[in-house]
């Protein structure tokens, strides 16, 4: 077994409690960044909603599902996820925008919400996530 394929294996260990059983939704639309997405998030002692690979699928889960705050990639096969953002601010759920993209262009209103940059990291999602349930 490579070093890498060991340290995929092994759990982080959560310095922020506060993530420990929240549900976390996933909206992302990568089949690589999907799935290591929700093992980190697991391995973080979250509970995943989805994820979401599409803009309907997507807001489906928003309006059917429980959940405590969401990982949002901007960018969902060709199109800006900022109805989605909408939706979540509507029922109040925290969350965090996504992309893999160097250009951030987005509303003025979004600006503020905290932001990841593909490829992140365990400490990256632990990071961003953390401040939402202070």
């Amino acid at each position: 077994m490579s070093s890498r394929d060991s340290s995929t294996k092994t759990p982080h260990r959560s310095a922020n409690a506060g993530l420990k059983g929240r549900r976390i939704l996933v909206i992302e639309d990568s089949p690589v960044v999907g799935p290591f997405t929700v093992d980190v998030l697991a391995d973080l002692g979250c509970e995943v909603v989805g994820p979401a690979p599409n803009m309907a699928a997507a807001r489906e889960l928003i309006e059917d599902s429980d959940f405590d705050a969401a990982l949002v990639d901007v960018h969902i096969r060709g199109e800006r996820a900022f109805p989605l953002c909408e939706l979540l601010c509507a029922k109040n759920i925290p969350f965090v925008l996504t992309s893999g993209y160097a250009d951030w262009q987005m509303p003025d209103k979004w600006n503020e919400r905290p932001r990841l940059n593909k490829p992140y990291t365990v400490e990256q999602i632990e990071a961003a996530l953390g401040p939402l349930f202070d």
